[in-house]
């Protein structure tokens, strides 16, 4: 006999069935209360399912072959996280200079920090292991 399935089941299950590898609590609202969500979704971050990029903000992870830790699963790496993170956030942003040039054939030198150009106002910090995303007005 099957019992019922918990938050934190369907919260998982919404998760595998998404394509999006950047998840916010608020996309969650319909399954439960506030505390309860962010309670699930700590849980799924204890157990390797997802990782914390920031305030409000979790990305979809998987284990490392190598350590055996849960690491950031997503299309682009970390950057390519944070974008989509800001999309999410509707946060207007663009590619920095240094971005562009190198896009643009204009230079050999590869930007290597994660970083992007915000349009208004952003306050919080998006924060990968070692990396963070650094903002340019």
């Amino acid at each position: 006999m099957r019992g019922r399935q918990t938050l934190r089941d369907r919260l998982e299950a919404r998760i595998v069935k998404r394509r999006a590898d950047v998840f916010l609590p608020r996309e969650f609202r319909d399954l439960g209360g506030e505390d309860q969500v962010l309670r699930a979704l700590r849980g799924l971050v204890r157990d390797g399912k997802l990782v914390r990029l920031g305030y409000g903000v979790y990305g979809r992870a998987e284990t490392s072959r190598l350590s055996g830790e849960p690491i950031l699963a997503a299309r682009g790496g970390f950057i390519g996280a944070a974008r989509q993170a800001l999309d999410k956030l509707g946060v207007a942003w663009e590619p920095t200079e240094f971005e562009k040039a190198y896009n643009d054939g204009r230079s050999t030198q590869v930007p290597v920090n994660p970083a992007v150009r915000v349009k208004g106002r952003f306050v919080r910090r998006l924060k990968y292991q070692d990396a963070e995303l650094r903002l340019e007005r």
